[in-house]
C-alpha cells in the first residue's frame, strides 16, 4: 500500500497540523520580544542587587515625576522617559558602568534603552518587572 506525502511525514499529518502551528506560533510569540527589545537583556531583582552591589551598577528611573516621588530605589538617577533624548548626555559619566533602567511594570522602559544604546552605552539593562517587581521582593524604596 503506498502512501501519501501527508500519510508519511509526521508534521504534514492533518491530526498533527494543529501541534506545528502551535510551535510555530510560540516561537514568533518569543522572538517578538528579543526582536523589539533591541538586544537590550532584562534582569529580575536579585540580580540587579548583584550589580549595585559588586559592579556599582547605576539605577535609572525613568518614569514621570510623580511616580518618582511617591517612592524610587534608594540612590537612583531621574531621568523622566520623554526627556531621555535630550538629557542623556548628563549620564556620559556612567558609560562604564552598569545601568539598571526602571519603569512601573517594565514595560517602557527599552525606549530610553535604546536611546542609551543608540549613544554607546554598552551595559544595559531592564529590570524586568520594573520598579513593581523591586517592590515585591521587599526590597527598599525612598520616598521624598
Amino acid at each position: 500500500m503506498e502512501l501519501s506525502i501527508f500519510q508519511d511525514h509526521f508534521l504534514l499529518r492533518l491530526e498533527n497540523l494543529f501541534f506545528v502551528i502551535a510551535a510555530v506560533v510560540s516561537a514568533i510569540l518569543l522572538l517578538i520580544p528579543m526582536i523589539t527589545q533591541g538586544g537590550i537583556k532584562e534582569i529580575d531583582a536579585r540580580e540587579a542587587v548583584r550589580l549595585i552591589n559588586y559592579k556599582d551598577a547605576l539605577i535609572l528611573d525613568v518614569r514621570d515625576d510623580s511616580e518618582y516621588l511617591a517612592g524610587h530605589i534608594p540612590n537612583a538617577k531621574h531621568v523622566p522617559s520623554q526627556k531621555m533624548p535630550e538629557r542623556w548626555v548628563e549620564l556620559e559619566k556612567y558609560k562604564d558602568r552598569p545601568i539598571v533602567v526602571i519603569y512601573p511594570g517594565g514595560v517602557r522602559s527599552n525606549n530610553p534603552s535604546l536611546v542609551l544604546k543608540k549613544n554607546g552605552f554598552t551595559q544595559i539593562v531592564n529590570l524586568m518587572g520594573g520598579i513593581d517587581a523591586w517592590k515585591r521582593a521587599g526590597l527598599p524604596m525612598v520616598k521624598r
